[in-house]
């Protein structure tokens, strides 16, 4: 018996990671005109973003469905002691919500803690992977809900866009609507703090951008953890994760991971983004 982890695929844990750390995904829905598919599940993010180029169908996203929570914790809760369920923030999704009403509605003989990240993509994966790393070392139910809470406290969400037009389509635009109008050939930069999206700042150029994130980044100070993620350019993300893996532990390098179709519906292609663990003060 063991604590359980549950997650949604706004995580964007890549399926391999999400089975070797033993956290169970319920997939987002990804919709182009009257075709729908689970994200990751039924469309990867390389058919994805080849779809969003060609398509002239701009696609949306749904949270999962209550029953998809109900059902994935029927599924893990005969050997667990305990259900930790961390999701997307609710001022960005209904997943929060739905996972939620899933909790009440199931009968298990054993707890549930449904948790709001206020987080979206890896600035939730991190402390995911955190509280599964956690599980996985045997600590209690207890013990697995404070570090995946303390996780999320630390855990800081960055990205350069090559525009905010997916962003503002899908709605999940918030406070970085200000930029909209102001922006002529200008990369818009964003962070998600209070469960929203705001403005950072503006770049000139690409590489511009690129530079003053990777700043920020180093701001934050020493990392617990690194992801850099990306919605086309695997190259630029690499090479960025290289620039900053000095703030990890000595032998430790960032995860670089694509942004799936869930959250890739609302950055659209060029997107890059960095999310920083930033280390515990132990208090």
């Amino acid at each position: 018996m063991s604590i359980k982890i549950i997650t949604d695929s706004t995580s964007d844990l890549p399926l391999d990671l999400a089975e070797s750390l033993g956290v169970t995904i319920v997939p987002a829905n990804v919709i182009f005109g009257q075709e729908q598919f689970k994200d990751r599940i039924e469309m990867s993010p390389a058919q994805f973003y080849q779809r969003l180029v060609d398509s002239p169908v701009h696609p949306t996203t749904s949270a999962p469905s209550i029953g998809q929570f109900v059902e994935a914790y029927e599924s893990v809760a005969p050997d667990a002691d305990g259900i930790v369920s961390v999701h997307v923030s609710a001022k960005l999704s209904a997943t929060y919500n739905a996972a939620v009403q899933a909790s009440e509605q199931v009968s298990l003989d054993c707890p549930i803690e449904v948790i709001d990240s206020e987080q979206a993509t890896f600035g939730l994966g991190l402390p995911v992977i955190a509280a599964a790393t956690s599980a996985a070392e045997g600590a209690d139910f207890d013990t697995v809900v404070k570090v995946a809470r303390s996780a999320n406290e630390r855990s800081r969400c960055i990205a350069l866009f090559d525009t905010l037009e997916y962003l503002q389509r899908g709605g999940r635009i918030g406070k970085a609507q200000a930029m909209v109008g102001s922006i002529l050939r200008i990369k818009p930069m964003i962070i998600v703090q209070d469960g929203e999206v705001q403005p950072l700042g503006k770049a000139r150029t690409y590489a511009k951008g690129l530079a003053q994130i990777q700043q920020v980044a180093r701001d934050f100070g020493p990392a617990e953890n690194l992801c850099v993620m990306y919605s086309t350019d695997e190259d630029a993300a690499r090479q960025l994760a290289d620039s900053i893996s000095d703030l990890l532990p000595e032998g430790q390098d960032p995860i670089v991971a694509p942004l799936g179709p869930g959250v890739g519906a609302h950055v659209g292609p060029g997107a890059v983004g960095i999310v920083s663990l930033t280390a515990s003060t132990g208090e």
